[in-house]
């Protein structure tokens, strides 16, 4: 451990991605700049019996190829998923993990509900079968942390582990305090990021009962069911998967001769202690996470180019989030000026939960790295309540600074800053 350095400067150095739109960085990165949903029908369950019939759902993908074939069996693809990405990261990094430096990487990975489908499935075996037949591995596999758990016993990282949980901003959380333990002197590395795995039916039951699952425009392609922002959004859609950043401490990146995709500049994280489930009026708790991330270390807000929104596709979401965004950057975030882009990428994953900050902190990292911003797709009406520049193609542009902001049931506010890197 090392003494802190509160100015010490965090970098990005590998990404991993399991999504709707691709089991990878590259396909996933192609797909975000090309368009390309990852929604579709359902098929974890039958969706016959709801309105509400569309998922973004991962495909193609095989656990075992990612761990060992027996802990595979008994868990669950949110930790399998979470588990793939994490160790797509570390090997994007060429970061090698020795008996010599593993207690000096650690894991910040969360998950905002963790195992729900070993519960379910051990809770009907319990009913149908008795108490004899209940796994006795399931407890263990289906914990929030478990995740956590498992990549440090696959990669071999025995440093600081925890599991952050702030519902549908744990990624933010994750990968945000993931920056600042190594900031306290905790590690020189962490696997971060977060995982979920949504798509089961008592979940969707419980969302549309809610009134938070939207429908496509009426004749209009599936696709086009989530449309952040736009006048005639009425909802979202779950998905699933999870990505993984590894971050690491600059001088050490740099040392090893490492790729830097971005450096970690800001967090803010704030709660709206109002409602369970509706965001306070004015957005205030969000204003409030991105100001902090803008003042922690003194992030011009004039000098953020974009930012990668909550943008959930509710009505009283995305106009909230609007007014938190206002809040903090003036009339820069008006449709008219094209100053401050609005890049929603769940158009195109549907809500991830628990996994969506992390995936959007990849997306977020990679506009900064590349260049460019990834598409709303589906953006088609503006809506004078969310008086935002929003655009349905990817648009080349300099960003300097990129901002990733996500907000969770329960009034959980995060916010997180990447920095282009130009080796300074």
């Amino acid at each position: 451990m090392r003494a802190p350095d509160y100015n010490r400067r965090v970098v990005v150095t590998g990404l991993g991605v399991i999504s709707s739109v691709g089991n990878n960085v590259d396909t996933a990165w192609s797909n975000l700049l090309n368009g390309v949903s990852g929604i579709g029908t359902i098929t974890r369950f039958d969706p016959a019996p709801y309105d509400a019939k569309l998922g973004g759902e991962v495909k193609d993908f095989v656990a075992s190829e990612w761990m060992d074939a027996k802990a595979a069996r008994r868990s669950e693809s949110s930790l399998h998923f979470g588990v793939a990405a994490a160790k797509q990261s570390l090997a994007d990094s060429g970061f090698e993990i020795t008996d010599e430096n593993r207690t000096e990487v650690g894991v910040v990975f969360g998950s905002g509900a963790g195992g729900q489908t070993l519960m379910i499935d051990n809770f009907a075996t319990l009913h149908e079968k008795g108490p004899d037949r209940v796994a006795p591995t399931f407890i263990a596999n289906a914990l929030v942390d478990s995740c956590s758990g498992m990549i440090a016993i696959e990669t071999g990282a025995i440093g600081h582990n925890i599991s952050i949980v702030s519902a549908c901003a744990t990624g933010t959380h994750n990968v945000a305090e993931a920056a600042e333990a190594i900031r306290r002197g905790d590690c020189i590395a962490i696997l971060s990021g977060s995982t979920e795995a949504p798509l089961i039916e008592v979940a969707h039951a419980g969302f549309a009962n809610m009134r938070g699952l939207g429908m496509p425009r009426p004749g209009e392609d599936p696709e086009t069911v989530t449309r952040p922002f736009d006048l005639t959004r009425n909802g979202f859609v779950l998905g699933e998967g999870a990505a993984g950043l590894f971050l690491e401490d600059l001088d050490h990146a740099r040392a090893r001769g490492a790729h830097i995709y971005a450096e970690v500049v800001g967090y803010g994280s704030a709660a709206d202690g109002w409602d369970m489930i509706q965001p306070i009026e004015g957005g205030t708790g969000s204003a409030r996470a991105m100001k902090m991330a803008l003042d922690r270390r003194g992030v011009p807000a004039d000098e953020v180019d974009l930012i990668n929104p909550h943008g959930t596709s509710t009505p009283l979401g995305d106009k909230r989030e609007t007014e938190a965004i206002w809040t903090v950057f003036g009339d820069r975030a008006a449709r008219e000026r094209h100053s401050l882009i609005i890049s929603g990428t769940k158009s195109m994953t549907g809500h991830m939960m628990g996994g969506a900050g992390a995936f959007e902190a990849f997306a977020t990292v990679k506009a900064v790295a590349e260049q460019v911003a990834p598409p709303t797709i589906n953006y088609r009406d503006s809506d004078p309540d969310c008086d935002l520049w929003v655009v349905p193609e990817a648009v080349p542009m300099p960003i300097r600074y990129a901002l990733s902001n996500n907000i969770g049931l329960g009034g959980h506010n995060g916010a997180v800053i990447f920095k282009r890197y130009d080796g300074d």
